[in-house]
């Protein structure tokens, strides 16, 4: 008896150990992003109802409950309270009508704000009321509502707010507050009418919510707008609004809470091949005063891995006027600084090809660092970096180029001219993301990428003449999941 007691404890304690041992593994494995959300598993997409609340930056996401691939669209949940770590939540939306269609009722993308005056008139405690607007597509444009600070959703009794028109494709509503017009701003995704060249963003507006207004259109949009003011940084008694497209591209202009006017062509405000889908927060308190975006890594790939998808790391929106213009800057959000781990420093370090000391950072060795480097060219012709690559296998090559004024990566060569002859860099590199921020921001390019697995080396290189690196830092990254 003795004898089968113990068997048996074994055997549990076997069990456990085993069923223990994904849980340890699974923000671990080969292909999983250790400082970039990914869901726990399956597939997820766009960012939506991005809003902050009492501490808490709420992120839902496009999500398949059901498998890896696109299709049967829920709100999946996660919350954060530094904009870095992210715990995971149950699904919040889930498809109207009891639709198990992959399509049809399906919960699209949209946004979300704080009923601050109650609206809705679904406050029941001392919790503002959390509204989420979005798509059920094919089905009109939708509320829910929570009062438990996000925990748990409701569906509103008087969906669709705006009601399905068969013709116009209307999607991905982004809400917003206009203090001057003292009125909610709706902005849309449609077309004007059957003809795809109508295409663009409408914009709406409402006193309560619930009962929307349309007031004009813009061409020349396809899906997930956004809409933000910025105060221009060197010019404090100076705001601009910034109306972006699905893929990041923005008009730079005037909004009187109606009428969108441009002041600019249409802008990239990311040159790689994986972003898309931008969103903004929304309610993020006055005294942090940043405007703070994120968006989906499309298209990444993720070769055996439990989920699909990855966002970029998020970044602080700022308008600068240059000598040659206005222009959106892009920067990671100075939380990143939290994750840092061991620092590789080097200052006033002069180098040419072939010599000993041409790869100051061969020492450095990972498959997630923060890069951030300035560079003066001198006589150099090119210069870049190699990363996650070996003696035997080639990495990935970050080159700039001297002679043509352009930064190259992962297939996309980007315009960067230098200023004051210098050049500086700063680099995200996930397990399967490299992001690139030049010249403090004004140039970003977003990629994902699947590199072989063992590969950790980093190389600095030139070629052709000297170069001095006025200073460089790369950080080893934490992991923000298994800390």
């Amino acid at each position: 008896m003795r004898y089968l007691s113990t068997a048996l404890l074994a055997l549990i304690v076997v069990l456990v150990l085993i069923s223990s041992k994904p849980e340890k593994e699974i923000y671990n494995e080969l292909y999983r992003p250790q400082y970039h959300f990914t869901p726990i598993k399956n597939w997820h997409n766009d960012p939506n109802g991005l809003v902050y609340y009492n501490g808490e930056y709420h992120m839902f996401y496009q999500h398949n409950p059901k498998g890896n691939e696109w299709g049967f669209m829920h709100w999946g949940h996660t919350i954060s309270s530094d904009l870095i770590h992210w715990e995971h939540f149950p699904i919040a939306l889930y498809p109207d009508e009891n639709s198990e269609d992959k399509v049809d009722c399906t919960a699209y993308s949209g946004s979300a704000i704080v009923d601050e005056k109650n609206l809705l008139g679904k406050q029941t405690g001392n919790e503002k009321t959390l509204v989420a607007f979005y798509t059920s597509q094919n089905c009109g444009q939708r509320i829910a509502y929570s009062t438990d600070k996000g925990r748990n959703w409701d569906k509103f009794e008087g969906n669709p707010i705006i009601p399905l028109n068969e013709k116009d494709d209307a999607r991905d509503p982004k809400v917003m507050w206009h203090e001057p017009t003292q009125k909610w701003v709706m902005v849309l995704f449609r077309k004007t009418s059957e003809d795809d060249k109508t295409k663009g963003v409408s914009f709406y507006t409402s006193e309560n919510l619930i009962d929307w207004e349309w007031k004009s259109h813009i061409h020349g949009f396809y899906e997930c707008p956004d809409l933000v003011k910025l105060q221009v940084t060197n010019r404090p008694d100076e705001f601009k609004w910034i109306l972006f497209d699905g893929d990041g591209s923005y008009f730079m202009g005037n909004f009187d809470g109606e009428t969108f006017t441009p002041e600019s062509a249409k802008l990239k405000s990311d040159f790689g091949k994986n972003y898309y889908a931008t969103q903004t927060w929304s309610n993020i308190p006055k005294e942090d005063g940043r405007t703070i975006q994120i968006a989906w890594m499309k298209d990444g790939k993720f070769p055996e891995m439990p989920f699909n998808g990855q966002m970029t790391f998020p970044s602080e929106l700022s308008v600068t006027k240059f000598n040659f213009g206005y222009k959106l800057v892009r920067k990671p959000i100075s939380e990143i600084e939290k994750l840092h781990g061991k620092d590789y420093s080097w200052k006033k370090e002069v180098i040419f090809p072939g010599l000993s000391n041409n790869n100051l950072i061969k020492k450095v060795k990972g498959d997630c660092l923060h890069i951030i480097g300035e560079f003066d060219l001198k006589t150099v012709e090119n210069f870049g970096l190699m990363l996650r690559h070996s003696k035997k296998k080639a990495g990935t090559e970050i080159l700039y180029n001297v002679k043509r004024g352009t930064v190259s990566v992962l297939g996309n060569t980007v315009p960067l001219m230098p200023i004051d002859n210098k050049i500086k860099l700063e680099i995200l590199l996930d397990r399967t993301s490299i992001e690139i921020y030049a010249n403090d921001g004004q140039t970003v390019i977003s990629n994902c990428f699947t590199p072989e697995e063992g590969l950790e080396g980093v190389e600095l290189f030139s070629n052709g003449g000297e170069l001095e690196v006025i200073k460089m830092d790369i950080f080893e990254m934490k992991s923000i999941w298994r800390d």
